[in-house]
C-alpha cells in the first residue's frame, strides 16, 4: 500500500511539473471600432416579416362565405337590372371597368388608366386592391377610376386615404402600420378612413388612433359605407378650394359688427343693442358710460348694466 501511494504521488508531481513548464498563452479581446459597428449595422438585413396582407377586400373576407351564418343574396330581377344599368354594364366593378360615374360605367378599357391624363385629373384614383369593396358602389357624386397606386385612394396631388375596417384590424393588428409605412413621405394629407363595423370599439379604436397619431395621419371614423363614401367625395371636391371657404362670414356694416360684439355678452339681446346704439352712438361711448346712464336706458336694468 505504501508503494502504491508513493507511485501516485510521483505521478501527481510529474503532472504539476508539466503544467508549470507549459508556456502560457495570452487571451486578447478585440474591441470593434465605430466604423466597423456602423458598417455591420448597415449591411444587416431586416428580418423577414410574417405578416402577409390580403391582396383585395374580397379575399380578406372570403371566409365569411363558408360560415353558417352566410346566405347568398337574391338574384336581381331582370326589370330592375335593365332599368338601373345599361346593357352590358355590371354592378360590381371588374378589371376591365376602369371608369365609373353615378354608379354606371362609361368606358371599358383593359388595365389601369395613367394618373396624368385629363380624364383622371378630376377623379378619385382607386387602388386595384380595393376591387370588391362595397364602398365603391356608394361613390356616386365624384368620378373614380382604378389605378396602380400605393394608397387605397388618391384624392389629390398631395392627399390620399387608407381604408381600414375595424373588424379587419382585429384580425390583422399590424396591417395599418405596414400600409402607412409604404406611404413614406409622399403625401401631405394622409387620411385613415376607419369603418367602425364592430360593437366593442374602445380597444381597437384606441390602437388605430395611436398608430395614426404617431405617423402623422388624420383619422376619420365612419359607421356606414355611405358615410365613408361621403368623406372621400368631400375631400376630393374641396381639393382646390381655399381654407377660408368654410370660415364664417361677418358683415362689414357697423351695426352688424356692433350687434355681433354686444350680443356675445350674457343677457344682452339684439333689441338692447339697438337701444344702446341709438342712445350713445358708438361702442366707445357705451364703454365710457356709467352704470346709472346704462340703467336709465329702456329695456336695460341694473342686471344688464352690471354685466
Amino acid at each position: 500500500m505504501a508503494n502504491e501511494d508513493d507511485d501516485d504521488g510521483e505521478k501527481s508531481r510529474s503532472v504539476h511539473q508539466q503544467i508549470a513548464n507549459k508556456p502560457k498563452t495570452q487571451i486578447l479581446i478585440g474591441v470593434p471600432s465605430y466604423q466597423e459597428v456602423l458598417e455591420s449595422s448597415q449591411t444587416k438585413s431586416t428580418p423577414p416579416s410574417f405578416f402577409k396582407p390580403s391582396q383585395s377586400f374580397s379575399q380578406a373576407f372570403a371566409f365569411v362565405k363558408s360560415s353558417d351564418v352566410y346566405s347568398p343574396p337574391p338574384p336581381p330581377s331582370s326589370s330592375a337590372a335593365s332599368s338601373s344599368h345599361p346593357p352590358g354594364a355590371s354592378q360590381v366593378p371588374s378589371s376591365s371597368q376602369t371608369f365609373q360615374s353615378d354608379g354606371a360605367s362609361s368606358s371599358s378599357t383593359s388595365g389601369s388608366v395613367p394618373s396624368n391624363t385629363t380624364q383622371t385629373r378630376n377623379a378619385i384614383l382607386v387602388s386595384n386592391r380595393q376591387k370588391g369593396n362595397p364602398l365603391l358602389k356608394h361613390i356616386r357624386n365624384v368620378k373614380w377610376v382604378f389605378s396602380d397606386i400605393i394608397p387605397d385612394y388618391v384624392l389629390g396631388q398631395s392627399s390620399c386615404a387608407l381604408y381600414l375596417s375595424l373588424r379587419y384590424h382585429l384580425l390583422h393588428p399590424d396591417y395599418l402600420y405596414f400600409r402607412i409605412r409604404e406611404l413614406q413621405k409622399n403625401f401631405k394629407l394622409r387620411v385613415v378612413l376607419c369603418h367602425v363595423d364592430v360593437e366593442d370599439t374602445v380597444k381597437p379604436l384606441l390602437e388605430v388612433t395611436k398608430t395614426a397619431l404617431l405617423h402623422d395621419c388624420t383619422l376619420l371614423c365612419a359607421w356606414s359605407m355611405t358615410e365613408c363614401a361621403r368623406y372621400l367625395e368631400t375631400i376630393k371636391v374641396y381639393e382646390n378650394k381655399p381654407a377660408d371657404l368654410i370660415q364664417g362670414q361677418m358683415d362689414t356694416d357697423y351695426l352688424s359688427r356692433l350687434n355681433h360684439s354686444l350680443t356675445s355678452i350674457r343677457h344682452v339681446n339684439k333689441s338692447d343693442v339697438v337701444t344702446l346704439g341709438s342712445t350713445f352712438g358708438s361702442l366707445t361711448h357705451i364703454m365710457d358710460a356709467s352704470m346709472e346712464d346704462l340703467a336709465r336706458c329702456p329695456g336695460i336694468g341694473e342686471r344688464e348694466a352690471v354685466v
